[in-house]
Formats: structure tokens, sequence, C-alpha cells
């Protein structure tokens, strides 16, 4: 993986846009569905690809707050929780029913570092949100994918997947004690492996998949769980509250952030690439030295925080996607 995982001069940089990269693209033509449309990097990732012509599906679990956000961006708006398997099930099956093509999907929703909570099925929230619901998602659609003759999916991981591999022992936190941020980045690494298998087995059918870390972005609703004072521990706000913007460290605005899903999902210098996680609007290499575990503290001047190897492990990989098809199941408890 390390020889995938190499920078190629995107031409863009840290500070860049989603409204930048996707300059001069013309998108008419394309369906795209965004998970989390409706809220921080998800909406700017839903404004900025119907900006340039896509056909946008948003789907939302609180389809009030999607409309008065969506107000005036003239895109689609149906009920699916991520949190809840047959709602999944029965959007995927409205939007194959369409007979579309479906170009990208772009998995941005999730949640972060929550109290303990648990799913109907008994699964650890965290994984079943950021993960789970969004593999039922992807594999449901496969067919619209498979019809785009060239799709693309946009897994949102984090930094936060430094904090834990995929825990195959205990994934749901029913026999180790539970620390927020250790499900947090559990899940993170899930999106990554996702989007690593997912590519390999999507190749021959013309679907491409992409991890990315979108940098570190204060003002969304992912931080609802996190104090203040954990936030300035962190580095991203400073004394008074206030979020801290340095692209250079990955701390950036929302349509900063929004950039690299935009530019995994619709760059042509991308075209016959995928299964690698990307930063800063370019592929990122492979973490050969984990300290310091939380990079805003390195020196690296480029902000570039890189990936670990076990997230891009591709036996893990594997290993994940047997395990997650078996848990959408319900056949399986870990």
């Amino acid at each position: 993986m390390e020889t995938l995982q190499k920078p190629i001069g995107s031409g863009f940089t840290a500070g860049s846009t989603a409204e930048e990269v996707v300059k001069g693209l013309d998108l008419s033509g394309r369906v795209a569905i965004v998970t989390g449309g409706y809220s921080g990097i998800g909406l700017e990732t839903t404004r900025v690809l119907r900006s340039a012509g896509a056909e946008v599906i948003v789907p939302a679990r609180d389809r009030d707050k999607a409309v008065k956000a969506l107000q005036g961006l003239d895109v689609e708006i149906e009920a699916m929780d991520l949190g809840d398997p047959a709602s999944i099930d029965a959007f995927a099956q409205k939007f194959l029913a369409s007979g579309r093509r479906l170009h990208v999907l772009v998995n941005s929703a999730g949640i972060m570092a929550n109290p303990l909570t648990r799913d109907s099925r008994g699964y650890e929230s965290q994984f079943a949100t950021n993960h789970l619901g969004h593999f039922q998602l992807a594999i449901r659609l496969w067919p619209a994918l498979s019809r785009a003759n060239g799709a693309r999916v946009v897994a949102v991981s984090s930094r936060g997947h430094r904090y834990s591999p995929v825990v195959f022992e205990d994934l749901h936190f029913n026999r180790r004690e539970y620390e927020p941020f250790k499900a947090y980045g559990q899940s993170k690494t899930a999106n990554v492996l996702f989007a690593l298998e997912l590519d390999k087995r999507g190749q021959r059918e013309g679907i491409r998949a992409f991890s990315v870390h979108p940098g570190s972005i204060v003002n969304t609703d992912l931080n609802r769980y996190t104090s203040r004072e954990t936030l300035r521990k962190m580095g991203v706000v400073d004394e008074q509250g206030n979020p801290v913007l340095d692209p250079l460290r990955q701390l950036k605005t929302v349509e900063q952030g929004a950039s690299t899903s935009v530019w995994c999902a619709t760059n042509p210098l991308l075209e016959g690439q995928g299964g690698v996680y990307c930063e800063n609007n370019d592929i990122a290499s492979v973490v050969m030295n984990p300290d310091p575990l939380d990079p805003l503290s390195g020196a690296d001047p480029h902000g570039n925080f890189g990936v670990m190897a076990y997230a891009v492990d591709p036996e893990a990989a594997v290993r994940l996607w047997s395990l997650s098809e078996e848990l959408i199941k319900g056949g399986t408890r870990q």
C-alpha cells in the first residue's frame, strides 16, 4: 500500500476550498448522494456539487432541519437514518427503483465521541453509524454505482483514525472499557479499510473508492459531545473558545474542509486510481512514525498527517468487509 499512498501533486493546497477544486468542471448529467449533506462539510459538499451541475440527493434523518439548511439549493431530500437498517434499505430501494445511475456517493455523515450507546442490534453506535450504516448503503446501491460506468465512493474518515485500529476481538466494547475517542478512532479506521476493499471489489465495474481526512473543522455538529476544554486541549480552539484556523495544521473552515471530499469525487487526475487515503487535496503518505499520536502537536510544516499503516492493511480490509456483511444481517455480535 505504501506504493499507492504517495502524493501526486494535485496543484491544490491545504487552504484550497471545495469551490476552487471543482472550478471549471461540468458535472451536468451526474448524480450524487451525500450523507450528512445538510450540515457542516456535508452541506458544503452538497452545495458545491450542485453548483457544478450535479443532481444531488441528500438522505436526512431530520427532514425539517434538512429542508431549512438546503433551502434554495434545488436538491432532493429523502428519509434515511444511518442507525436504522430498515430505513437504509428503504432509501436504497427507492433510489434503485428510479432507474438512475449513481456517479458519486459521499459518506459524510457521522457522530463523534458520544457516550456509550447501542443500536437496536446491540452494536456500539459510532461503529454502527460511521461504518456499518455507510457499508450497508453502498452495498444496497451497488447496482446504481455499477451502471454509472465510472462511479466514485468517498468515505469521510479523520485523523482520528490514529486513536485506534479496528479491534476485531471486541468491536462493540462488550468486554473492554468504553472510551469515546477510541470508539471514534475505530470507526474512522473502518472507513479507511472500507474504501480500500470497496475499491478492490469495484474496479471491474468502474467503481473506485477513496477515504479522506477533511481537516479539523470546529463549528460543526460533530463536536456536540466534546467540551470546550477538550477542544482547547486538542488545540482546535483558543482560550476564548474561538476556532483556530491554520490550514497548514489542517485547522480549516467548512469550505476548506469539504475540498478533499469534492476533489476525490470529481477530479480527473484520479481517473484510474482508488483505494487511497487523501488529505489536503492529495494522496497522503503512510505514517512510519506514529509519534506524536496527535499530529496537531507535531512539526510537519505541510500539515500532512498521513495514514496509519494498520488502516491500509489489505488483510484487515478483507476481514472487516466479511465481518460487516455478517453484521448487517444481524448474524454476528462481536
